[in-house]
C-alpha cells in the first residue's frame, strides 16, 4: 500500500476541517473576539499544517486500488475526530481529553451526544464549531473532498464507493461526479432553506445557522441547554421536524423528484414504509401521552408526541420534552425508532429502513419457499432485483450490528451505570441518534457518565457512522491480499 498517497487525500479532508475551524474562529472575531477566538485559530494553523504536509511532499497523481480507498475514507474521519478536539482541548473547561475526544466524535458522527453541562456557557466561535462539525460530517468528509478535487477518473469512483453503502448507491443513477454534486446541491440547499425559514420564525441569525446546520446533518447540537424546548416555538418545531424528516429520506431520490424523474419518492417502496412506520408511531406516541395523562390536552399530546418521534427516528436528537418521563410504550416505540431509523443514502445512522424492509421480504420468502420448495423466488427493493451477495450481507449487517449493541451495553453495565441507561445509551451512540433514556435521556448528557463508557461510546459512534464493516477492514488492513 502507498502510504504517501493515502496521507495525501487525507491531508485534502484535513484542509477542509481547517477551513472550518478558520471561520469559527472569524465567527469569534464577530463576537467581539471571545475566549473561543485564540484555540480556533491555533487548531486551525496547526491542522493546516497537518494537512499541507503530505500534499507538499506527495505529488504525484496516481490511481488508487480498493485497500487504499478504505484507508483514506476511514483515516480522513479518524483523523478528522482527531484534530476536532484541538480547540476543545486549547479551550479547557470541561474539556480534558476524552471528553475533547467524545464532543468531536459525536460532532463529526452527528451522534449530537454532549459532555457539557452547562453550553450557553461556551463562547459563540465555539458553538458554531461544534455544529460545523455536525455539517461536515452529515455529508461526510469524504465527499466535501471529492467535490472541491480536479477530475480523479478511477480515484473518485473508488472513494465515492467505499464513502456510500451498496444499498445507498441503487437509487443513484447517475455518473459519479454528477452524483457527489447532487449530494452537496441537496444538502447545501435545504441548509439555506432552513437557515430562512428559522430567521422568519424568530431565530436570531446565529441560532438559526447553527440549528440549521445540526437539522439538515441529522446531528442535534442545539446552542441551548434545554435544546428546541429553550424557544418554546411551534413554528420552529414545525420547520424543525419536517426538515429533519426530509433529511431522513435518500438524496437521491429528493434529487430525482424535484427533476420529475420516474425513479421518484412516490414510486419508492422504502420511502412509502418510512412515511407509513413514522405515522403509526406518532399516532401510538400520541394516543399514549394523551390517553395516561401525561399531557392534558390531545393538542400538547400531538406537538411533543409528533416532534419527539420525528427527532428520534431521524437520528437529529432535538429535544421538546423529557422523554424519560413518558410511558412505557412511548418507550418501546421510541427505542425501535433508535434501531431502526431513516433511508439509506440519507444522513441518518441505524439499521435503516431499506434493511427493514429488506428484512421482512426476506421473512416471507423464507415462509413461501417452505411452501413451494422448488419455486424461485426473487426479492426486489425498489424495483431492484436484489442480488443474493446483497441479501446475506444486508442480514449479516443487522446481526453484526445488534451484536455491537448487546456488547456496548455489557461494557456500560460494567461500568456501573443501570440496566436502561447502560442499553439505551449504547444503541443511541451505535446509531447517531444522540438521547437514550435514563441517565442519558432527551434533557440530560453524557457529562456524569464513566471515562470508560465514554470511549466505548465513541467507538460505537465511529462503527455506526462507517457502517461497522469499513471500520473493522481498516484494522485488519495488513490482511488484504
Amino acid at each position: 500500500m502507498r502510504t504517501g498517497l493515502v496521507l495525501k487525500y487525507i491531508g485534502v479532508v484535513l484542509l477542509i476541517d481547517a477551513a472550518f475551524m478558520l471561520l469559527s474562529a472569524g465567527i469569534s472575531w464577530l463576537h467581539g473576539m471571545d475566549s473561543g477566538f485564540t484555540p480556533l485559530f491555533l487548531s486551525s494553523l496547526l491542522t493546516a499544517i497537518l494537512g499541507m504536509f503530505p500534499i507538499l511532499f506527495v505529488r504525484r497523481k496516481e490511481q488508487i486500488n480498493a485497500k487504499e480507498g478504505y484507508c483514506i475514507v476511514t483515516g480522513a474521519w479518524l483523523l478528522s475526530c482527531f484534530v476536532g478536539t484541538f480547540p476543545y482541548l486549547l479551550y479547557g473547561g470541561e474539556f480534558n481529553l476524552i471528553n475533547a475526544w467524545f464532543e468531536s466524535v459525536s460532532g463529526f458522527t452527528t451522534t449530537g451526544s454532549t459532555i457539557l453541562t452547562d453550553i450557553e456557557a461556551l463562547p459563540d466561535g465555539l458553538l458554531f464549531w461544534r455544529s460545523a462539525t455536525h455539517w461536515i460530517g452529515g455529508i461526510g468528509v469524504v465527499m466535501f473532498a471529492l467535490a472541491i478535487l480536479p477530475s480523479l477518473g478511477k480515484t473518485k469512483m473508488t472513494l465515492y464507493s467505499v464513502e456510500l453503502s451498496t444499498l445507498a448507491k441503487d437509487n443513484y443513477r447517475f455518473q459519479t461526479k454528477k452524483i457527489v454534486y447532487i449530494l452537496l446541491f441537496i444538502y447545501m440547499g435545504m441548509t439555506a432553506m432552513v437557515l430562512v425559514l428559522l430567521r422568519m420564525a424568530g431565530m436570531d441569525w446565529f441560532d438559526a445557522v447553527n440549528h440549521a446546520f445540526s437539522a439538515i446533518s441529522t446531528g442535534g447540537f442545539s446552542t441551548k441547554n434545554t435544546s428546541i424546548a429553550y424557544f418554546d416555538n411551534v413554528w420552529i418545531e414545525v420547520i424543525l421536524l419536517v426538515f429533519t424528516f426530509i433529511s431522513g429520506l435518500h438524496f437521491g431520490l429528493i434529487y430525482s423528484t424535484l427533476t420529475g424523474s420516474r425513479n421518484n419518492l412516490f414510486r419508492s417502496e422504502v420511502a412509502r414504509y418510512y412515511f407509513l412506520c413514522t405515522a403509526a408511531g406518532v399516532v401510538i406516541i400520541t394516543l399514549s401521552l394523551w390517553l395516561s395523562g401525561t399531557y392534558d390536552s390531545l393538542a400538547s399530546a400531538i406537538r411533543y408526541g409528533l416532534f419527539q418521534s420525528i427527532t428520534v427516528l431521524t437520528t437529529t436528537g432535538f429535544a421538546t420534552a423529557d422523554t424519560t418521563l413518558w410511558t412505557p410504550l412511548t418507550t418501546a416505540i421510541l427505542f425501535f425508532f433508535t434501531l431502526q431509523c431513516a433511508c439509506a443514502g440519507s444522513t441518518t445512522g441505524g439499521i435503516k429502513c431499506d434493511r427493514i424492509l429488506l428484512s421482512f421480504k426476506v421473512l416471507r420468502n423464507r415462509i413461501r419457499q417452505q411452501q413451494h420448495p422448488n419455486a424461485v423466488m426473487r426479492i426486489k427493493l425498489d424495483g431492484v432485483t436484489q442480488e443474493e451477495s446483497t441479501i446475506n450481507f444486508a442480514m449479516l449487517y443487522i446481526a453484526v450490528y445488534f451484536l455491537f449493541v448487546i456488547l456496548g451495553t455489557l461494557i456500560n453495565a460494567a461500568c456501573g451505570v443501570d440496566f436502561i441507561t447502560a442499553l439505551t445509551a449504547s444503541a443511541t451512540c451505535m446509531g447517531n441518534v444522540g438521547p437514550g433514556f435514563g441517565e442519558v435521556g432527551s434533557m440530560a448528557s453524557f457529562a456524569a457518565i464513566p471515562g470508560v463508557m465514554k470511549i466505548s461510546s465513541t467507538a460505537l459512534m465511529l462503527f455506526g457512522r462507517l457502517e461497522i464493516f469499513g471500520l473493522i477492514q481498516f484494522f485488519m488492513i495488513k490482511w488484504w491480499v
